[in-house]
């Protein structure tokens, strides 16, 4: 089926003749529908970028404050010495450009950071560990971790690879309310970034997540190499899952001096735009994050990401281990487009 031949059949579904309003029926006014596969993503993709803003801002309209934006905050409470090699993280051992390695924080350490996030507007706090999966012992620090965070009043979230069984209930005792593991890609591009591992590892450990009563947070990296069928195929993938993710991060690849990657050139804006507004069409009741990358995007282009249905940024300014856009730039920016913080 090509993109045209998708589109038309959208419209039809909604019984109308025009594809653009077909698209947008069938999206906006039934959220129960079937998941959208990838030709239908990719068809929103091939629409003129007027159109696909315009659904995709309705479709945000009939589930969000349009003026409202969530703030996360973002700390690294473990750094370097990953045994993965994913071709975009400076934290792989496999990479000259890995990282110093530090060791696990203390509780102390991630309870100020988390005061000073708090301070500044998150709501909240995600803690990212450079593991291939956490060991017991590691687990329960971290699990101390949550409940201290958790007790300052912010919603929690950790990434700390992949999980075995226990692990998630263990977190979700400890008072976490979601958990990151990102697909970062399609399943046919996945091995074209990281070969340590299998992208139905990261699917297995998404299922224990939402087998333990955890929020999912889990999206994906664009400007890898990957081609538009691979960013539409990511969003279909995100989309079926059941149910979808509650948030969704779409990250912009920042090249890193010694990764794989370091050289892999920068998405069209305009691609990511429609990147931003095929995911909120896809999966028109979860959070999308606008998150790594952000620091290099203008004021209009963040602007137009925030109309195309992203609700959701990183705030503060570092991700792991590369930068974010400043805290006061980014307050400037809400106030210039009359954003609210939640």
């Amino acid at each position: 089926m090509n993109d045209l031949t998708a589109a038309a059949n959208l419209a039809s579904a909604a019984g109308h003749s025009h594809p653009a309003e077909g698209v947008a029926h069938a999206t906006t006014s039934n959220a129960s529908a079937a998941p959208m596969t990838v030709a239908e993503v990719e068809a929103l993709f091939a629409l003129p970028l007027m159109d696909l803003l315009h659904r995709a801002h309705t479709t945000h309209r009939a589930h969000f404050d349009a003026n409202e934006v969530q703030r996360s905050a973002l700390l690294s409470v473990k750094t370097g010495g990953c045994g993965e090699n994913c071709g975009y993280c400076s934290q792989s051992a496999h990479h000259e450009g890995e990282k110093p390695r530090e060791s696990l924080l203390s509780v102390e350490q991630v309870v100020a950071a988390a005061t000073a996030a708090k301070e500044q507007g998150a709501s909240r706090f995600c803690m990212g560990a450079a593991w291939r999966g956490p060991k017991d012992s590691d687990l329960v620090k971290v699990a101390e971790m949550v409940s201290a965070v958790k007790a300052l009043g912010l919603e929690t979230c950790v990434t700390l690879g992949m999980l075995k069984d226990g692990q998630a209930e263990a977190l979700k005792d400890a008072g976490l309310d979601y958990y990151n593991h990102n697909l970062d890609t399609s399943a046919e591009h996945y091995t074209n970034i990281v070969t340590t591992h299998k992208q139905t590892d990261r699917v297995e450990t998404l299922g224990r997540v939402r087998g333990a009563g955890l929020k999912v947070c889990s999206g994906g990296i664009v400007g890898m190499g990957e081609s538009r069928r691979d960013r539409a195929a990511l969003i279909a993938q995100l989309a079926a899952m059941e149910p979808p993710p509650e948030s969704v991060p779409i990250n912009h690849l920042t090249p890193i001096p010694g990764t794989p990657l370091e050289n892999a050139p920068p998405l069209d804006p305009f691609e990511f735009v429609r990147t931003i507004a095929a995911a909120r069409i896809a999966m028109p009741k979860s959070f999308v994050r606008l998150s790594a990358g952000r620091q290099n995007m203008s004021e209009e282009l963040q602007a137009m990401c925030f109309f195309a249905g992203a609700n959701s940024i990183f705030y503060g300014e570092n991700l792991l281990t590369t930068e974010n856009a400043d805290a006061e730039r980014d307050q400037a920016l809400f106030a210039k487009l009359g954003l609210r913080a939640i």
